[in-house]
């Protein structure tokens, strides 16, 4: 079960922009990652790759935390907002909840629940 401040600690983290580092030290070795009713994506590793791959597209990510997470024994629910400018040209704000389950001070379930119209709603790239 994660205390306030370990969560604290992994929020200022990805507020931070560093969304890949998070991964590496907040989720378990073999901790999955969903995206609404998507398969879930499985190990670290990959999905630092994953993450890693995304922000390779993107000019900027500015991330939010929209409100104080829930925390309740080792569920941990984060409304966040991310604002992606690509580097193609574009973006979109997307408002998500993730619904994470944790082992210990790790990450081992996390699943995004979101409105994928969000998507659609183009954001001005900062260029």
């Amino acid at each position: 079960m994660p205390s306030r401040a370990t969560v604290d600690a992994f929020i200022a983290q990805v507020v931070s922009g560093d969304h890949v580092g998070a991964i590496r030290d907040w989720y378990a070795e073999d901790a999955t990652m969903q995206e609404n009713q998507a398969e879930p994506r499985a190990g670290r590793e990959g999905l630092m790759a994953r993450e890693a791959a995304v922000l390779a597209m993107t000019e900027t990510v500015i991330t939010e935390l929209l409100e104080p997470p829930m925390i309740d024994g080792d569920r941990v629910a984060i409304r966040w907002r991310f604002t992606f400018s690509f580097k193609a040209g574009g973006g979109f704000a997307q408002e998500e909840i993730a619904w994470q389950t944790w082992r210990g001070d790790k990450v081992a379930t996390e699943v995004f629940f979101y409105d994928p119209a969000q998507r659609m709603a183009p954001v001005a790239s900062k260029t």
